[in-house]
């Protein structure tokens, strides 16, 4: 009864916003995410906190405004992801442009496979969908939802514009076989992960568990690891979805410090791109919950 609720909730929240012109649609989605930021203590907990660790010289005005920024963001994008059946490749440039595309192709006509690693920024829902549109569908790594009937909901949104999930605990295969075939995989490379799935690097000065399959899958298979990420830039009132041109990896022999030095080396593009832009990162996700062995948690609650 609780999943059929669950996805009797998502189905008319992304219908109702989707029957709404896209601005309307973006106003009411902030209203629902600063409804919902104020009613859960715990998000409010953890984005203060880590905005308190990343810019500890800040003062709280600025860390209000950054949480203001957030909730914005997050807000339009569930307005836009209600809106994913009508964009087409006739009008998402008058919704999301592309700079350094050259990257992109560069990285692709090598053959190898490109693994787009981003991050949780802006209306990052749209990074993908939008890319798909202008020619270059991907698939992309998911986490489940808990409720299958609203996951198939969201992935049935997601996949619209030709892209296609591969569920994280059964990713390594997928993806072999996609860089195989000079597919591209999109990776959000930016969370906490557990002791067994990553490798500890410096993000903001403080040691955060990170995922280490991208390094690893890179150095493996010789694929192309490009930056790209999304954001919102109020001068022309669109979406940016900016690449970088594809990393040159440390290749020593030694794995393990191979796959450490180049995770560092990730994490620290999305951490220079979060500086630049921190009203526009998810800081309600616990990024230094998981600790090295032996010290203790950091957060309070």
């Amino acid at each position: 009864m609780r999943e059929w609720l669950e996805y009797a909730g998502a189905w008319l929240g992304i219908k109702a916003l989707g029957l709404l012109p896209r601005a309307a649609a973006r106003t009411i989605g902030v209203w629902f995410v600063t409804l919902a930021f104020a009613l859960r203590t715990p998000l409010r907990r953890a984005a203060e906190f880590n905005l308190r660790v990343a810019f500890p010289d800040w003062t709280d005005a600025q860390r209000r405004k950054a949480i203001r920024g957030m909730i914005r963001q997050v807000g339009w994008m569930a307005g836009e992801f209600s809106q994913f059946p009508k964009y087409t490749r006739k009008n998402i440039p008058g919704i999301v442009t592309i700079e350094g595309a050259e990257h992109f192709d560069c990285a692709r006509a090598k053959g190898k496979g490109v693994l787009f690693l981003t991050g949780h920024m802006s209306a990052w829902e749209l990074a993908p969908f939008a890319h798909a549109l202008y020619g270059y569908p991907l698939d992309f790594l998911v986490r489940p939802v808990a409720s299958r009937r609203v996951d198939a909901l969201v992935n049935a949104y997601r996949c619209l514009s030709g892209n296609a999930p591969i569920e994280k605990n059964r990713a390594a295969r997928a993806m072999l076989k996609i860089l195989a075939q000079g597919g591209t995989v999109g990776i959000l490379a930016d969370h906490n992960t557990t002791l067994e799935e990553g490798v500890f690097v410096d993000f903001f000065g403080l040691p955060a568990c990170t995922t280490s399959g991208l390094a690893r899958i890179a150095l493996r298979t010789g694929a192309a690891v490009v930056p790209g990420f999304l954001r919102w830039d109020d001068p022309s009132r669109k979406y940016i979805l900016g690449f970088a041109s594809a990393l040159d990896l440390l290749s020593s022999g030694d794995e393990d410090r191979d796959v450490r030095e180049n995770t560092a080396r990730f994490t620290k593009i999305i951490e220079d791109f979060v500086r630049a832009h921190p009203d526009q990162w998810l800081w309600v996700h616990k990024r230094w919950k998981t600790r090295p062995p032996g010290e203790k948690p950091i957060y309070p609650f």
